[in-house]
């Protein structure tokens, strides 16, 4: 039996009064909902606001306080970078906008509307970058809008990851970064957060790097011209996620004695799917034109489908209207992936033998505009097992579902494969 996994990527809003669930017209979803068995699941643990990366990892059966890094080395893979460990640290990037004399954030993504080929002039200026202590240098990739990768390092001394975010809204528990809800809209130092010499050099390095970055951007003839347009000029960078190592883990066929394959869009989790030896569709990166992008996502699911035991399937959009806190967006978002991926999906496989996943990787309320540390609803649908006879897919009747609450994400694909096997 072949299993498609599709992560909704910050599709859930907790258990607020007026989710994105609850309002969406997604008729394709909510048709499979009565056949399923639905629960919820905290993608990490209780209390935890988790990041996308580390939480993918957790849904991939790998317990992140175990086996997470950091997502700087993860997201440099998915960028065609690997780190020279011990001398270099990666990190998460985001291309932002400050008051380059008192350095106060005013967008900590520069009005979401930097284009991919801004990005990767701006990253031109930055790359190859030397710093002034510590034999210092900078690796720069552009991504995706206004995301980047940043690695750090030096020629001469070792460098530990064990540093602070420089991006406020997210901090460090342990390599663990999680969304905080009140922060200063500033940029903060970069700070060692142990004693090593290490730790102090790979801070030094950060401050330099982020007061260089202003220096250079700012006048950059991109951000002149933005500027003169009306929009917000992207002059600075903010780090987070630091690591200076790869995780160490078991390819996951080797795990679950299956074979795995992935849909993804963004660095992050294309590193990971690399990471653990998943079969990776090449897919252009997410549009406005959500009919064609999910057209290709379906073509790329399909053929891995044919080649692969379990295909995982992960769809940015109702992530992002989530951060902004637009809800109409947000609802429209999950409306195109049911319309566009998941209804023509269904129609060009046999349910009789395919069975589905359907979650989250985290909450992110539209009210909050940011990760919450709520569990996220799940819906499993195994060909001749049972389902719990709920009529639409959302939190609260995933809340009433017989999957329970799943502790943990890792636990997620151990409790299904069971289930594949009992039915």
């Amino acid at each position: 039996m072949k299993l498609i996994y599709l992560v909704l990527d910050g599709a859930s809003d907790g258990f607020i009064e007026k989710t994105a669930l609850e309002a969406a017209n997604k008729p394709a979803l909510d048709s499979l909902t009565p056949e399923s068995r639905l629960g919820l699941m905290y993608p990490i643990g209780k209390g935890i606001a988790p990041e996308s990366d580390a939480a993918v990892l957790s849904l991939l059966g790998y317990d992140p306080h175990k086996y997470y890094t950091g997502r700087g080395p993860l997201e440099a893979l998915g960028a065609g970078v690997r780190i020279k460990e011990g001398f270099e640290v990666a990190f998460r990037a985001n291309f932002a906008t400050v008051n380059p004399v008192d350095l106060s954030i005013i967008d900590r993504r520069c009005g979401r509307d930097l284009t991919s080929e801004e990005g990767r002039e701006l990253a031109s200026v930055l790359d190859g970058m030397k710093l002034p202590i510590h034999e210092g240098y900078v690796r720069f990739r552009a991504t995706i809008g206004h995301r980047a990768v940043v690695v750090i390092g030096s020629t001469k001394h070792r460098l530990s990851g064990n540093v602070s975010n420089t991006d406020p809204a997210y901090v460090k528990r342990g390599v663990i970064s999680v969304a905080v809800r009140d922060y200063e809209m500033r940029i903060p130092l970069c700070r060692p957060l142990d004693s090593s010499e290490e730790a102090k050099r790979a801070a030094d390095l950060v401050n330099e790097f982020t007061r260089k970055v202003i220096e250079i951007l700012d006048k950059h003839p991109i951000n002149i011209k933005r500027a003169k347009e009306g929009r917000l000029k992207a002059n600075a960078v903010l780090l987070r996620d630091s690591g200076d190592t790869l995780p160490k883990v078991k390819p996951i066929k080797e795990v679950f004695g299956r074979s795995f394959s992935a849909v993804v869009e963004m660095p992050v989790e294309k590193g990971i799917a690399l990471l653990l030896d998943m079969k990776v569709a090449q897919v252009p990166p997410p549009t406005k034109d959500k009919a064609k992008d999910y057209e290709e996502r379906l073509a790329a699911t399909l053929k891995l489908l044919r080649e692969t035991d379990v295909v995982y399937v992960h769809l940015k959009g109702p992530d992002e209207p989530g951060h902004d806190g637009d809800f109409k967006r947000k609802v429209k978002a999950i409306e195109l992936i049911d319309e566009y991926f998941v209804s023509p999906l269904f129609d060009k496989i046999n349910l009789d033998d395919t069975a589905l996943i359907v979650t989250s990787d985290h909450c992110t309320p539209w009210t909050l505009k940011s990760h919450s540390s709520d569990p996220v609803p799940v819906m499993v649908k195994i060909p001749g097992m049972n389902g719990d006879g709920l009529k639409n897919f959302t939190e609260k009747n995933c809340e009433k579902g017989s999957l329970g609450l799943i502790e943990h994400g890792w636990l997620l694909l151990p409790k299904v494969f069971n289930l594949m096997k009992s039915r």
